[in-house]
């Protein structure tokens, strides 16, 4: 018996707050015009005074929930991918384990940055093919904004917060790539490029939470290559070509990064579902934000092969094939 990884259920949620550019003009030295050149970004959603990561993936679980037709008590995994948790311990998760009223199975964090919503759809697909889970719900969720040093311009434009979810549910497959469901996840990861991407403190280290640091070079350039590699990776796992994909669902972080990987696999703009510019980068709501964005309005439809990628700091980086 092969058992796959359905998308029975997606969510979203963005705090009510919206940061444009030109407010961030007025605050540090920028403008709207080189932000969106360099990045695609116009505005990002931050939370709220005493808004925090658990509340945004409380919402977003919900919603995914909803969409399903499932009660909590029905889900026996959830994880959340943050890099951002309420507290040092315990998870993010069983906060919002004990909120939505899920009694059994088990909670915990994933935490890859950017990459983490992969990390942690991978963890659950594992879960469910192996027979230890029959309703997974996987959530990303950031209040990014909290880790941003607000006079550095290179990275405090580039962020915002939100949270995006998925419920998989255990289905009966044939192991071919006609099957909906996740087809394969890959995940990778480098610890030399730590200096590329990363938060100057931590409870060991410092004591604490620190503020991003990033060689913007660097990680574009990393980026290009290794989601170009991890994409081919996955299609040839599964024996597709690019022409197969009928939508790229990218980690919204640049732009040009994003048209960088639709140019290298040929595939027009029309299939890339692109969210940046209302959101910013995310980190690991980025991919569960858009996803859940362009199931709500019926672009990706039944049957539709689906391929989700990421990159964060680690550096660690994956992709997701889905047929949904």
């Amino acid at each position: 018996m092969v058992y796959r990884s359905r998308l029975t259920g997606w969510g979203a949620y963005l705090p009510a707050r919206i940061v444009t550019n030109d407010e961030l003009a007025k605050r540090i030295d920028t403008t709207d015009e080189w932000i969106v050149q360099r990045t695609g970004i116009r505005q990002r959603h931050i939370a709220a005074e005493g808004e925090f990561t658990s509340d945004l993936a409380l919402h977003a679980a919900a919603d995914a929930l909803a969409k399903a037709g499932k009660a909590a008590d029905e889900v026996d995994l959830l994880i959340v991918a943050t890099t951002t948790p309420d507290e040092t311990f315990p998870s993010t998760a069983t906060k919002v384990q004990a909120r939505l009223g899920m009694t059994r199975g088990a909670a915990f964090d994933v935490q890859a940055v950017c990459a983490g919503f992969i990390y942690a759809l991978a963890v659950a697909d594992n879960f469910i093919r192996a027979g230890q889970a029959k309703n997974a719900l996987v959530i990303g969720a950031e209040t990014f904004t909290r880790i941003l040093d607000w006079e550095d311009r290179a990275t405090c434009v580039l962020f915002g917060d939100g949270a995006g979810a998925v419920l998989l549910t255990a289905e009966q497959g044939t192991g071919a790539n006609t099957d909906r469901g996740i087809l394969s996840t890959h995940l990778h990861s480098d610890g030399r490029e730590h200096d590329a991407l990363y938060v100057d403190g931590g409870p060991s280290m410092t004591g604490t939470v620190g503020q991003v640091r990033m060689v913007g070079r660097e990680v574009y350039k990393h980026a290009v290559v290794k989601l170009g590699t991890v994409i081919e990776e996955a299609l040839a796992a599964n024996n597709l070509t690019a022409a197969d994909i009928d939508w790229l669902v990218p980690h919204q972080a640049n732009r040009r990064i994003i048209d960088g990987m639709r140019q290298r696999f040929g595939l027009p703009e029309e299939k890339v579902v692109l969210c940046i510019d209302r959101h910013a980068n995310t980190s690991a709501a980025s991919v569960p934000l858009a996803l859940a964005e362009a199931m709500n309005d019926g672009r990706i439809q039944q049957g539709d092969l689906v391929l989700l990628e990421a990159i964060g700091g680690g550096l660690a980086w994956g992709a997701g094939l889905l047929r949904v």
